[in-house]
């Protein structure tokens, strides 16, 4: 990570969950982060804990699901770091929306955030880098087992499907224009985060957390401290290694989990 050291992150759903983790585990490792979420109260209190760290938490106001949002993080960022150098796209959600039976705006919702949002932002990142002429940047796209196969939310299954598809897409882009920016995948399984309770319509303290995995799933769950592991370590691999997908499932999770 020794290369990393003073230059920038961008984090999206930087607020909770793996985002928040990650963002802070960055930069204890020197790295400026600019951690940004629809509610950055939670990113701003964290930037206060870390102001000794060797980093930077910088937190920015961003709703993935509006493109101005995004194309003015950028100019923010451009104007007070020059740019940035790796990008997480980890913002995402799911509703119970069924095909056959789902709300419209559910469906769209989801689209918007997990799909559209990522894409706005891998390419408005991408653009900066190659007017920078900066040629290792990173793009981390946080996916799911759900992007691979299919449970009972299929909604939220096309979704991370598309993901997996922009992996490639993106990869396949980049090497046909000889760029050596790289892009990864993290496909985790069950994280305990936020994440469920907000599904179920719950509140989302830790104590409901922690009720809500130990209700529904019979095992010892991901903590977010796993995933924010899987990306250091594919942002540590030397160059001539793209970590391409990362499935991280729980030891005792099993696949035909719905």
């Amino acid at each position: 990570m020794e290369r990393w050291k003073g230059r920038v992150a961008i984090v999206t759903g930087a607020s909770a969950g793996i985002g928040y983790e990650l963002s802070k585990r960055l930069v204890q490792l020197g790295v400026v982060v600019v951690g940004c979420a629809r509610n950055i109260t939670a990113i701003e209190s964290l930037s206060q804990e870390l102001s000794k760290s060797g980093g930077k938490l910088v937190a920015m106001k961003c709703d993935v699901r509006k493109e101005e949002d995004i194309l003015s993080m950028m100019s923010a960022i451009k104007s007070q770091f020059g740019g940035a150098d790796i990008c997480v796209n980890n913002a995402g959600l799911a509703h119970h929306a069924p095909i056959l039976s789902g709300s419209t705006d559910m469906w769209r919702n989801m689209i918007e955030v997990n799909v559209l949002g990522l894409c706005v932002m891998t390419r408005e990142f991408i653009k900066q880098l190659r007017e920078r002429n900066v040629d290792d940047g990173h793009v981390i796209l946080l996916n799911s087992v759900a992007g691979h196969w299919v449970y009972k939310n299929s909604m939220y299954c096309v979704t991370k499907f598309a993901v997996t598809a922009l992996t490639e897409g993106i990869r396949m882009e980049l090497r046909a224009i000889q760029s050596n920016i790289r892009v990864s995948s993290i496909s985790p399984g069950l994280v305990r985060t936020e994440f469920l309770p907000r599904y179920q319509g719950l509140e989302d303290p830790m104590n409901i957390v922690d009720e809500a995995y130990a209700k529904t799933f019979g095992f010892q769950v991901l903590e977010v401290e796993d995933i924010a592991s899987a990306a250091l370590y594919i942002l540590a691999a030397p160059a001539r290694m793209e970590v391409h997908d990362f499935i991280v499932m729980s030891t005792e999770e099993i696949r035909d989990l719905s």
